[in-house]
C-alpha cells in the first residue's frame, strides 16, 4: 500500500538529508555513519562551546544529526513520505497470518509456561528485527536487580537497539475446584452447572484446548456460599439503585448480573457493599443484536451466532480503585516487596457462566417466561443456588519483553505497548494486536536495515499480565515513574486490534489531530475507494429483521463520539492507565471493535479462536495490517518531526467543553454550583496553548533556515574518513553561526518541553479522594464504569456519585489552581 501522492505526511521538517552514492555494502556503512556522525558531531558542538555545560536537554547534536545521517542513498534526500512510504510497504497480510497461527493457537495465560514462550517468542522477534546479537545468556533480569534498573535507566545512554525481559513478583489466582448448583428444599442438589466450554471440534483449538484454563474470575475470593439469586441487569449503580428502590434487599443474596456496561470487578464490588454473598455473570443473548440463532444464524461453531456454552473469563479487580498487584499498590512488584492484603480484590467469590446456565438460574428467578426475570423489582429465585469458588492464591512471576531502538535525542522517547497474556488463546484480545505489533517492529527493523535512525528513543513492550489487572504495565511504571515523568513524550497502546467492523480510536486530545491525519493518509483496509478514517462508521454484514433503527443510532452515536475530531478520551481496560492517568504520559488506543452486526464475539472463552478470527474478525488479515500501518505513522511522525506533533491547543478547547457537560449535569441534577474561577483558568490555558502554538512555529522555522544555510557534506567515494574531516572541516567552517543554531535549537526543545508537560500539568499529588493512586484530574475510568471515561472526574463526580455541592465547589477549587499553574508553566 503506498500513501496517495497529494495527501502530505503531516510533518514540518525540513528535507535536508545529504545525498550518497549507491553501494553494495550500503545499510552497513550507513549504520556505521550514523553511529560515527552523533558521536563526532556532539565533539564538535563540545569543542566549539568550550566546554560549556551543556543546558535545556543536554548536547545539541541531535539538530544537525537529524538532517546529516538519516540518508536512502540514492543520489537525493530522502523525505519524511518516502520513509513513511518504505514503512507501509513492509506490513503484509501473509505475514501477520502467520505470525497470529504461532502466536494464538497454544494458551497462555498470565504466569504460565505457554506465557513465558511467548515472552521468548517476543525477544527473538526484536532481536532479529532490530538487529540485535543475542547474547550468550538470555536478558532475563528479576525486576529490582541491578540489571534491570540499568537497561530501562540506561535507554539515554543506547548507541546500537537493545533487548531484554524483566520479571515482576505479583500476587495472582489460578482456579482449583469450582461448582454450581440449585438445591431443593433438603439442601440436596437438584441441578448442577456444567461449568466447562463445550470445545466443538469444528473450531479444532479450542476442542484441543477446551480443559487448558477453567473458566474462573482472576482475583476473585475462595469461598463457598448459599443464598437466594437476585436479578441486577448489568450491574451497574443505576441498577443496583433500582432494584434498591424497588425494595429488594442483597443480604445474603447471590447476585446474577449479565456482562458489559461497566467493569467486571465494580459488579461484584457493588455486591460486596450490598452484604451480597457471591456473583455470577453471563453472557446475554440480548448483546449480540440480530445475530442469534433465534433470527436464523447458526451457533458457533456451524455460522456466525454465540455459542450457548461459551463462558467469559476476566479479572474482577477494583479497577477504579487502583490497578496492577494488589499487594504493592503504587510500587513496584519486587520479589522481596513489602506486601498488603490487597484492597481493591473481592471479598466475596464469583464465578463465571455460560448463556445456557444462566439460562436456567433465570428460569428460578421467575417461572413466568425471561422477560419477567429481568425485571429489576427484587425478587429473588424461590430455591437456593450453591457456589463453590476454591482458589489458589500465590505470588507469580510475570515477565515484560522490551526492545529499544535508541534516537538521536536521548532524554524524549516514545513507547509502543501491547499485552501479550491471555485468558485462553486470545486469537483477538490480544494476539491480533501483538500481530500488528509483530508487524510494526518488522518495519522499524526494515527502515534500520536502510541507515535510518530516529530522531527520539522508540521502545517496543510485550506487556504481561494485563488480564488479571493490567499488572506489568502498572508495575513497570511504578518501577520508573522519575524516567517516565522525564523522558516520556507519548504512549502508544494496542490491545486486541481486529474483532469486528468499526475502526475505534481513542487518546488524550492532544493526540486527537495526529490519529485522525494518519488515518486520512491510509486507504480503509476493503475498500480502496475510502481511507481508514471513513471506517469509524462501519458495521458488521450480518443483519436481521427490524435491526435498520439499532444500527441508524450506533451509527449516530458514533458520529457524535468524540467530539469534533471523533477521537474520545481514553477510560481503563488496558496497559495505557498507568501512563496516562498517574503519570501524565499523552495516550492513545486504536482497534477494530465490534459493531451490533457483527458475529457474536466470544470474550476470553477457549473460542476467541484462530478459527474465529479468521473467518470472522478478519480473513484477509487486512485489518491487523491496517493497524500496524497506522501505528507506524503515528510513531514515525512523534519520533521525528522537530516539533512534537502533540496539539495542546486542542485539548484547551476540550476541556471547555469539558466543563459544559458538567455544568449541565448540575442543572439536571438541580444544583447551584459556581464554577465561574473554573472556567476562567481554562480560558487562561486556552490563551497560553495559543501563544505557545506561535511560538514553536516560530522555533521550528528558524531552526529550519539556519540549517538550510549550513553546506552539509554528501558522501564521497574517497572513504570514510574523508567524509569524516569533510563533516568536521565544514561544521568548523561555520563556527560563527552555532550560537544562532544553539539558541534555535533550544528553543525547539523548551517548546518541546512545554508540549509534553501539558499532560503532566493534570497530575495532582493528592490524587482522587478515594482513589488516590488515579493523579488525573482531567480524566479517569469512571468510579463506577471503569472502562468508560470520566472527564474532570473530581468535579463530575461530586455531583454525580456523591450528590454534594460543597464538595464539588471544593474540587472545581482544586482544579482551577492546577490549571492556573499549567498555564503558567506554558508561558515563555
Amino acid at each position: 500500500m503506498t500513501l496517495s501522492p497529494e495527501k502530505t505526511s503531516g510533518l514540518h521538517d525540513a528535507e535536508l538529508e545529504a545525498q550518497v552514492h549507491p553501494s553494495a555494502r550500503r545499510p552497513r556503512r550507513l549504520a556505521l555513519k550514523a553511529l560515527v556522525a552523533c558521536a563526532t558531531v556532539y565533539t564538535v558542538f563540545a569543542f566549539i562551546r568550550n566546554g560549556a555545560t551543556p543546558t535545556d536537554g543536554g548536547d545539541l547534536s541531535w539538530a544537525t544529526e537529524a538532517f546529516v545521517s538519516r540518508t536512502e542513498g540514492h543520489g537525493r534526500p530522502r523525505s519524511h513520505k518516502e520513509i513513511e512510504e518504505q514503512y507501509i510497504a513492509v506490513p503484509d497480510p501473509a505475514s501477520a497470518r502467520a505470525a497470529s497461527r504461532r502466536y494464538a493457537t497454544r494458551p497462555h495465560v498470565a504466569g504460565s509456561p505457554g506465557d513465558f514462550l511467548a515472552a521468548k517468542d517476543l525477544l527473538k522477534l526484536f532481536q532479529q528485527e532490530l538487529g540485535i546479537a543475542p547474547p550468550s545468556e538470555l536478558p532475563l533480569y528479576s525486576a529490582g536487580s541491578a540489571a534491570s534498573r540499568d537497561a530501562t535507566l540506561g535507554i539515554s545512554k543506547l548507541k546500537k537497539p537493545n533487548a531484554w525481559i524483566d520479571t515482576y513478583y505479583p500476587l495472582m489466582n489460578t482456579p482449583l475446584e469450582r461448582s454450581l448448583s440449585i438445591l431443593d428444599d433438603g439442601g440436596k442438589p437438584l441441578w448442577e452447572a456444567e461449568l466447562e466450554e463445550d470445545g466443538d471440534p469444528g473450531d479444532p483449538d479450542a476442542a484441543k484446548h477446551k480443559d487448558a484454563v477453567p473458566t474462573f474470575h482472576g482475583f476473585s475470593a475462595d469461598g463457598e456460599v448459599t443464598g437466594k439469586l437476585i436479578y441486577v441487569n448489568y450491574g451497574s449503580k443505576d441498577d443496583y439503585d433500582q432494584v434498591l428502590a424497588a425494595g429488594g434487599n442483597f443480604t445474603g443474596k447471590i447476585v446474577l448480573a449479565r456482562y458489559g456496561g461497566n467493569f467486571r470487578g465494580l459488579k461484584v464490588e457493588a455486591a460486596e457493599q450490598l452484604g451480597a454473598a457471591g456473583v455470577l455473570m453471563y453472557s446475554d443473548l440480548r448483546d449480540d443484536g440480530p445475530v442469534t440463532v433465534a433470527n436464523g444464524y447458526e451457533a458457533w461453531p456451524a455460522g456466525p451466532a454465540r455459542n450457548p456454552t461459551s463462558v467469559q473469563r476476566g479479572s474482577v479487580q477494583y479497577l477504579s480503585l487502583y490497578p496492577g498487584d494488589p499487594t504493592t499498590p503504587g510500587t513496584p512488584a519486587y520479589p522481596n516487596a513489602t506486601r498488603t492484603e490487597g484492597e481493591n480484590i473481592p471479598k466475596i467469590p464469583s464465578l463465571p457462566i455460560s448463556w445456557a446456565n444462566a439460562e436456567r438460574l433465570l428460569r428460578e428467578i421467575s417461572d413466568q417466561g425471561l422477560e419477567d426475570a429481568f425485571k429489576l423489582d427484587g425478587k429473588t429465585s424461590k430455591r437456593s443456588v450453591k457456589l463453590v469458588n476454591h482458589v489458589h492464591n500465590k505470588i507469580t512471576p510475570i515477565w515484560n519483553t522490551i526492545g529499544v531502538i535508541p534516537g538521536c535525542i536521548h532524554n524524549e522517547t516514545v513507547i509502543i505497548g501491547n499485552h501479550r497474556d491471555a485468558w485462553v488463546m486470545g486469537a483477538v484480545d490480544p494476539t491480533s494486536g501483538t500481530v500488528s505489533l509483530h508487524e510494526v517492529v518488522r518495519g522499524f527493523g526494515a527502515l534500520l536495515k536502510t541507515g535510518w535512525r530516529p530522531l527520539r528513543n522508540l521502545v517496543f513492550a510485550s506487556w504481561d499480565a494485563e488480564e488479571y489487572g493490567l499488572i506489568g504495565s502498572t508495575e513497570w511504571a511504578e518501577d520508573f515513574p522519575a524516567w517516565i515523568a522525564g523522558n516520556v513524550v507519548a504512549y502508544i497502546n494496542i490491545d486486541g486490534s481486529a474483532a469486528g467492523a468499526t475502526w475505534v480510536p481513542t487518546g488524550s486530545p492532544s493526540l486527537a489531530h495526529l490519529i485522525r491525519d494518519a488515518a486520512l493518509d491510509l486507504a480503509h483496509p476493503l475498500d480502496p475507494n475510502r481511507t481508514l478514517w471513513d471506517a469509524r462508521l462501519d458495521v458488521g454484514p450480518f443483519h436481521g429483521p427490524e435491526d435498520s433503527a439499532l444500527v441508524d443510532e450506533y451509527v449516530a452515536t458514533l458520529r457524535t463520539r468524540g467530539g469534533d475530531l471523533g477521537v474520545a478520551p481514553l477510560g481503563s481496560g488496558s496497559d495505557f492507565t498507568p501512563f496516562l492517568q498517574r503519570l501524565g504520559v499523552a495516550s492513545m488506543d486504536e482497534t477494530f471493535n465490534l459493531s451490533p452486526t457483527d458475529a457474536a464475539y466470544h470474550y476470553h472463552s477457549v473460542y476467541d479462536s484462530e478459527t474465529w478470527k479468521e473467518r470472522y474478525a478478519d480473513p484477509t488479515f487486512k485489518k491487523h495490517v491496517t493497524v500496524a500501518n497506522h501505528l507506524g505513522l503515528v510513531l514515525l511522525r512523534l519520533i521525528d518531526s522537530t516539533i512534537i506533533p502533540l496539539n495542546t491547543t486542542h485539548y484547551a478547547l476540550e476541556l471547555g467543553k469539558y466543563l459544559d457537560k458538567v455544568e449541565e449535569t448540575a442543572v439536571t441534577l438541580g444544583f447551584s454550583v459556581d464554577f465561574s474561577s473554573l472556567r476562567a483558568s481554562i480560558t487562561r490555558v486556552q490563551a497560553a496553548s495559543r501563544t505557545l502554538d506561535t511560538e514553536k512555529a516560530d522555533a521550528e522555522r528558524t531552526l529550519h533556515d539556519l540549517l538550510r544555510k549550513l553546506p552539509l557534506p554528501g558522501r564521497r567515494r574517497c572513504g570514510l574518513h574523508a567524509w569524516l574531516l569533510k563533516v568536521l572541516g565544514r561544521l568548523l567552517l561555520h563556527v560563527p553561526a552555532r550560537r544562532a543554531i544553539e539558541q534555535a535549537i533550544r528553543r525547539v526543545q523548551r517548546a518541546n518541553a512545554k508540549i509534553i508537560g501539558f499532560e503532566r500539568g493534570f497530575i495532582s499529588a493528592d490524587g482522587l479522594e478515594g482513589r488516590e493512586w488515579y493523579k488525573h484530574l482531567g480524566v479517569a475510568p469512571g468510579k463506577w464504569l471503569g472502562y468508560g471515561a470520566t472527564t474532570l472526574p473530581a468535579v463530575t463526580e461530586a455531583l454525580t456519585i456523591e450528590k454534594n455541592v460543597t464538595l464539588a465547589e471544593k474540587e472545581a477549587a482544586r482544579l482551577t489552581a492546577l490549571l492556573n499553574d499549567l498555564a503558567d508553566a506554558l508561558q515563555f
